[in-house]
């Protein structure tokens, strides 16, 4: 089976949530997070909050993503956000949720922190940030916010594969460009790239949720690694650039 077909097929609605995450899988609205998994990521999202900033009033932890709902796979993880109502800075509120933004990539990549060969992947979440997925549970409250149910979703796959194809063509000539010309020759393209992979994939979920073909496109890039290849060219680029190579002196 080829990647393509691999990671489409992990796209695919399971019969139950997750057996090791939930007690009665079979039932989302009776199930409750097993105990051992909701103190792990407690400490988890203590330890992050701490890593954010000192006496952080922290809303609400919550748990989001595919492991809280029906199409969890292999590339799942746990996909845990601590809701901040970011007005407690006051006017310095959106230097904070840069600051925070720069803090949890830091963090999810100095830490391999994994929960049944799951990795955690943190995220600072304003309480006032729209966030769409039909499945969302709280850890800290032990109780789910919105149940998941299953949906039906036709995804034509031919569709998808053209949609697939037309991204990676993007981004797989955005990285040529990068070593050919430069980080400096190609900021505008990066920062365009990003801007319409935030927004396509924001689109599809206010208008479809999460089956919609524009966020499964972006899961698909995130999972094939390629939205990731991208970034380590650009560090790589960036790091090759601003080095001064050593040399003999004869």
């Amino acid at each position: 089976m080829d990647q393509i077909n691999n990671i489409l097929a992990s796209f695919n609605q399971q019969d139950e949530l997750n057996p090791k995450v939930w007690t009665n899988p079979e039932e989302p609205k009776d199930s409750k997070m097993k105990p051992k998994v909701k103190n792990a990521l407690l400490k988890i999202a203590d330890k992050f909050s701490e890593n954010l900033s000192e006496d952080l009033k922290v809303e609400d932890i919550i748990l989001t993503g595919s492991l809280a709902n029906y199409n969890w796979s292999n590339y799942s993880d746990f996909d845990l956000h601590l809701v901040i109502d970011f007005k407690q800075f006051g006017k310095q509120a959106e230097l904070y949720k840069e600051l925070f933004s720069l803090k949890k990539q830091l963090f999810n990549q100095n830490h391999d922190i994994k929960i049944f060969g799951y990795e955690v992947e943190l995220y600072a979440q304003d309480s006032e940030e729209s966030h769409f997925s039909t499945g969302v549970y709280s850890v800290k409250n032990d109780e789910w916010i919105t149940a998941p149910s299953k949906e039906k979703s036709q995804i034509d796959r031919e569709v998808f594969k053209t949609k697939i194809n037309s991204w990676k063509e993007k981004i797989e000539n955005l990285i040529k460009n990068i070593k050919k010309d430069g980080i400096k020759s190609s900021e505008k393209q990066i920062d365009s790239l990003k801007e319409k992979l935030k927004d396509y994939r924001k689109s599809g979920l206010e208008k479809e949720g999460e089956y919609s073909y524009e966020n499964l496109v972006f899961k698909y890039l995130r999972r094939s690694k390629l939205i990731e290849k991208l970034y380590n060219t650009i560090v790589k680029q960036t790091d090759k650039e601003l080095s001064v190579e050593t040399r003999k002196i004869e």
